[in-house]
């Protein structure tokens, strides 16, 4: 899964437990029980859980491409800089 893809994927994660918390809310409020509402958020979790966390071809539009092992020995490693100014106040005598 790529960075784009993970996105969409967090956003209709979010979306589908926000439909399902209304449709849980409505149907426990009109028929007065507790544990029907809770049974139906329950089932909407499961149902966005298969839909979002498996790597489904949907949510791999965006492949990344690698370096191969070679190709990335060619291209140096940044170094930390050397003359890094240091913010802490000096210590009191």
């Amino acid at each position: 899964m790529d960075w784009q893809e993970q996105k969409l994927a967090e956003q209709v994660m979010q979306i589908m437990l926000l439909i399902f918390f209304v449709i849980a809310f409505a149907a426990g409020y009109i028929l007065a029980s507790f544990q029907l509402m809770i049974l139906t958020y329950a089932g909407g979790v499961v149902h966005t859980t298969l839909v979002t966390v498996p790597n489904c071809p949907f949510f791999n539009r965006n492949p990344l491409k690698w370096l191969d092992p070679s190709e990335a020995e060619k291209h140096p490693k940044p170094q930390p800089a050397v003359n890094v100014i240091s913010k802490k106040k000096p210590a009191m005598k």
